[in-house]
């Protein structure tokens, strides 16, 4: 997909997609996992796909710091989009307060998710959360705190 077709489709083509793919959290269906990524796959567009962002922060991979810090604005496709925020957060790599939104797996079927990564969703989707501010972060509830933390400590060794 070029970069003219991608803006045409309401997509910047200067934002970057991270996939997570769960790989050891059983809390996404396998059959969503496998329609986003090959719905990624077939677009043509340029994403990053991680096998799991919890094991990612959990080791508190440089990747994430460099993701958080890149300016462009990402999409990110996982699953509770204050459990994603915990996550970068515990990884020291807090996301920062603009141009960032995440994508829930666990609540929105594939197609959903896929039509607004690429800019053709509704513009109000209950289950997609632009991060607005690093308040929002400190003021996620503590019962999604508490479950990042969970699967952090199930992947960490």
């Amino acid at each position: 997909m070029t970069e003219a077709k991608q803006a045409q489709d309401g997509r910047d083509p200067q934002r970057r997609i991270l996939y997570c793919h769960c790989n050891y959290s059983r809390v996404v269906p396998k059959n969503t996992k496998a329609a986003v990524l090959e719905g990624l796959s077939d677009s043509g567009v340029p994403f990053d796909a991680v096998p799991d962002l919890c094991e990612l922060a959990a080791q508190q991979d440089p990747s994430l710091i460099r993701l958080a810090a890149g300016g462009q604005g990402v999409d990110i496709v996982a699953c509770y989009p204050r459990a994603v925020k915990w996550l970068f957060h515990a990884a020291e790599a807090p996301l920062p307060e603009e141009g960032v939104t995440i994508h829930n797996m666990r609540t929105q079927e594939p197609e959903a998710v896929l039509d607004a990564v690429f800019g053709t969703a509704e513009a109000s989707n209950p289950d997609t959360e632009v991060v607005e501010s690093a308040e929002a972060v400190e003021s996620a509830e503590v019962v999604e705190a508490a479950e990042a933390v969970e699967v952090l400590e199930e992947v960490t060794p």
